[in-house]
């Protein structure tokens, strides 16, 4: 069977199905970061990619490529509720790139790193012969043991969304910025039953929320916050938004939207919907899927 018949959650799920793990892993591949404990606390570990031609085009930028490289993985250690600390950059590019692009990227990569407080200690450089590869592998940390994983939703919690959705690839998608505190702020605050940050789109990623915590939802479309000039459809299927999605007891609603504004009076904060015990299980339509027909 090929990728494209099964898709990218099928394929993710039988892959990591049979991994080894030991008594140290708490939580292994299927949520935003691994959590394992060590000897200081829990720790969490991620790795991402962006290849181009799939994640920025040839006339991007380079320096927002190298931002985006970095701040993907430092989105999904937000999107745990943890703190990022260090990171290894692999590069695999084509020898007759000029030198003043690639350090372009690496400005992006430190400037981002000294944005979030991240150590940039090393890494690997290889020849490729096709598109430009890049892959950031990144540690993090979450205070006195509190994370959130995509698997504690409970029937009845409300469902939020911070910033607006859709159309980033109108330059969004290379110069987002991390929800690390407004995460951080969320895990010490409140019950955050399950979190995630939207990279494929809300139509993928709140279904792979709802799974992973064996419920439904219900959202209300016409709730959706979205960028200006944008459809529920580019809301739900566009992707890399890099905006938490979370579920709290309906018990937080008044505390939490009370508190959020007074915190973070910037970003928007809107209730989408709620999970339930027998609601929908997915879109109609999907979000980003890399191995969709």
């Amino acid at each position: 069977m090929k990728l494209s018949e099964l898709g990218e959650d099928a394929v993710v799920a039988q892959l990591t199905r049979s991994l080894r793990l030991d008594r140290r892993v708490e939580l292994g591949a299927g949520d935003d970061c691994a959590v394992v404990e060590t000897t200081g606390g829990l720790q969490l570990l991620k790795s991402d990619c962006i290849i181009e031609g799939v994640h920025f085009s040839p006339a991007a930028d380079p320096k927002w490529i190298g931002w985006k490289a970095m701040c993907r993985s430092i989105s999904d250690i937000a999107a745990m509720g943890g703190k990022p600390l260090d990171a290894l950059v692999t590069l695999a590019v084509c020898p007759e790139t000029e030198f003043t692009w690639l350090k372009r990227v690496y400005l992006g990569l430190q400037t981002a790193a000294k944005s979030y407080a991240v150590n940039l200690v090393g890494g690997e450089t290889a020849k490729s012969p096709g598109p430009i590869f890049l892959s950031v592998a990144m540690t993090g940390m979450v205070k006195d043991g509190r994370y959130a994983s995509r698997s504690g939703g409970q029937k009845g919690d409300l469902l939020y969304v911070t910033g607006r959705l859709g159309g980033s690839i109108a330059g969004r998608h290379l110069r987002f910025h991390p929800r690390v505190a407004e995460a951080r702020w969320l895990v010490q605050r409140f019950p955050v039953h399950a979190m995630m940050d939207l990279s494929d789109g809300l139509a993928s990623d709140l279904p792979r929320l709802a799974r992973a915590s064996r419920v439904g939802f219900e959202v209300d479309l016409a709730n959706l916050p979205l960028h200006r000039g944008c459809s529920r459809e580019n809301g739900l299927q566009d992707g890399e938004d890099y905006e938490l999605l979370f579920a709290v007891p309906p018990t937080a609603k008044r505390k939490l939207e009370a508190e959020w504004w007074t915190t973070f009076p910037k970003l928007r904060l809107t209730a989408i919907g709620r999970l339930v015990e027998n609601g929908v299980s997915q879109f109609i339509g999907k979000g980003y899927d890399h191995f969709a027909r």
